[in-house]
């Protein structure tokens, strides 16, 4: 995916003196370097991947046992080791495991499809969950069990079917995914059976990605539009970070940039006529924020439908909470203060009550910090016992920078990958944390590569069905290198280097991932502050090899992937942060 990187998380890890130019390539994310964040864990076996029986999908893991939580923020005890691990499908999984059904009189998910993790679902695909027992159909609401493409938007309004004796539970979609997004699926823990019980405290949360179409990677350009008032003749707003939303729900995908000098959001509402051509913003499309605003997550905080956005204000130190009208325009809605310079940001269901929190890394603060939606879209101004260090006690880790989320340890609940920035190389690297899903977090493993994680992207680079990482390394020093590096996961809450890349990299300052070529594998681009972007293809194995650069004004610095002209493949917006100039770049 090329992803949420956020190109707002990019620009925060810069430091925001120097111009930056943005690559948005729609489907992955100039918004922000993480995905869902969350991962708990309970006497109930994680996610047995693959809807079971005659469906024959893709098994997916059971939750691992591991280290118990180390000072994690909001939770209390730590959590008993997850069921026996291991894969449960369907006649098409592997079978090399059995969760423990039903342990402790709870309502259990035994399978799934599409295949949590996997990245070839249809844009049509339905949502198939099966569980151990009949469900209660009067507890599975649009609160309870919904889904949220990361540019396709919110699922709150689709159809509901039972099957399997009452066991099985389909959502099917009012419309197709986009080609190239990522979905998180939450299930809260308000799902009970028509025995009276319930599902885990912690929840359930699992995400796929829609496949693409096959295309070869080449793009031209089809738009080019200002940020600038005036037609473009205003001030500079140093446009960096967006992210991609259909904001007016007539079923194309509208671009959403964020400015650092002038602190708002911008709103550019697609045409609509398949050709990727997009209106100027309007002052109705203009949304004041925070001070130097950059990192940015799409989800659905107020259970609305309508897609909201977060956006981290790097000199104000507050996240903003905008809520969206489903008009084309969007309001803010709360500024929540945090620790110092938030460079990351991210979302999920972190306490298992199906609506969408906020986590965000400090690097400052040399902490996370945790904000828990009450369910209507308002959070609390965090108290103490919402900051945490990554490193728990356990590691050195200084200037928490990129963040993103996955199941790293696939029980089912969503964990944090963090890009530590370090200083002087002291404290740098990537960190796992393992959700709880009692709003709090445990250390889970600490890879720490020559250099940092400036930002990073989340998803199945070797197709073994484990979530990996892909960082940005911006040198600290130099003595190291600036890099790319491929992290492989095992399934279990680690993931081990297994390429770092260098060829013409220079101050990569966010990567992205998408199946830019619709073969089955996730490519990779990197945005090179002061140079260009590169197009890194993957060999299927997670190996990178350079396919082609994209040449930059003055410095490429994000890049968000997303299907503009519903044609199937992936298509790009690139922003110059000098210029403020936003270029529509569509794949033939």
């Amino acid at each position: 995916m090329i992803r949420p990187a956020l190109c707002g998380v990019a620009a925060a890890l810069r430091g925001g003196a120097m111009p930056t130019v943005c690559l948005l390539v729609l489907a992955g994310g100039c918004s922000n370097s993480g995905e869902t964040a969350s991962d708990a864990g309970g006497a109930q076996a994680g996610e047995a991947g693959g809807a079971a029986g005659d469906r024959g999908s893709a098994g997916d893991a059971s939750g691992a046992g591991g280290a118990g939580r180390s000072s994690a923020g909001r939770g209390s005890a730590g959590r008993p080791a997850a069921g026996a691990g291991g894969e449960q499908g369907g006649s098409g999984g592997d079978s090399s495991g059995s969760p423990d059904a039903g342990a402790g009189g709870t309502l259990t998910v035994t399978g799934v499809m599409p295949a949590a993790r996997s990245i070839d679902a249809a844009t049509s695909a339905p949502i198939v969950i099966d569980f151990d027992r009949e469900l209660d159909p009067d507890s599975v609401t649009p609160q309870s069990l919904w889904a949220f493409g990361r540019w396709s938007g919110p699922v709150r309004d689709g159809a509901y079917a039972f099957s399997q004796d009452g066991r099985t539970v389909t959502l099917t979609p009012p419309r197709a995914w986009t080609a190239g997004d990522r979905v998180t699926v939450v299930l809260s823990h308000a799902l009970a059976g028509a025995d009276g019980t319930t599902l885990r405290a912690e929840g359930h949360s699992f995400h796929f990605t829609t496949a693409t179409v096959a295309s070869a990677m080449t793009f031209s350009e089809v738009g080019r539009m200002s940020t600038r008032d005036d037609d473009g003749d205003g001030g500079r707003t140093q446009a960096y970070g967006g992210a991609a939303a259909d904001v007016n729900r007539d079923g194309f995908l509208d671009l959403l940039i964020v400015n650092e000098i002038t602190a708002d959001l911008r709103i550019f509402l697609n045409r609509g006529d398949g050709t990727g051509a997009f209106d100027t913003f309007t002052e109705d499309g203009i949304v004041p924020l925070g001070q130097r605003a950059s990192p940015s997550d799409t989800t659905d905080f107020d259970g609305d439908g309508i897609v909201d956005l977060v956006v981290a204000n790097l000199d104000a130190n507050s996240v903003s909470i905008v809520l969206g009208n489903g008009d084309g325009t969007m309001a803010k809605s709360q500024d929540l203060p945090v620790s110092g310079e938030p460079r990351g940001v991210a979302v999920a269901d972190i306490d298992g009550d199906g609506d969408a929190d906020v986590v965000n890394t400090n690097a400052d603060g040399d902490n996370m910090s945790i904000l828990v939606n009450d369910g209507t879209g308002r959070f609390a101004e965090p108290g103490d016992d919402a900051f945490f260090d990554a490193g728990h006690g356990m590691q050195t880790v200084r200037r928490e920078f990129g963040l993103g989320a996955g199941d790293m340890d696939e029980d089912g609940i969503l964990d944090l990958v963090i890009g530590a920035h370090g200083i002087a190389m002291e404290g740098a690297g990537v960190v796992v944390n393992r959700g709880l899903g009692d709003g709090g977090f445990a250390f889970a493993s600490l890879q720490a590569p020559e250099t940092s994680g400036w930002q990073l992207a989340i998803g199945d680079l070797n197709g073994d069905g484990h979530d990996d990482v892909a960082t940005a390394d911006g040198a600290l020093s130099n003595a190291s290198p600036d890099t790319i590096t491929i992290l492989l996961g095992d399934g279990a809450g680690s993931a081990a280097v297994h390429q770092s890349y260098t060829q013409d990299i220079a101050q990569p300052f966010a990567i992205d991932l998408g199946d830019l070529d619709g073969d089955l594998d996730l490519d990779v681009v990197v945005s090179n502050y002061g140079a260009d972007w590169q197009i890194l293809e993957n060999e299927g194995d997670g190996t990178i090899a350079f396919a082609r650069a994209v040449n930059a004004d003055t410095s490429a610095s994000c890049a968000i992937l997303v299907d503009i002209d519903n044609d199937g493949d992936l298509d790009a917006a690139l922003v110059d942060e000098v210029e403020d100039v936003l270029v529509i770049m569509r794949q033939q």
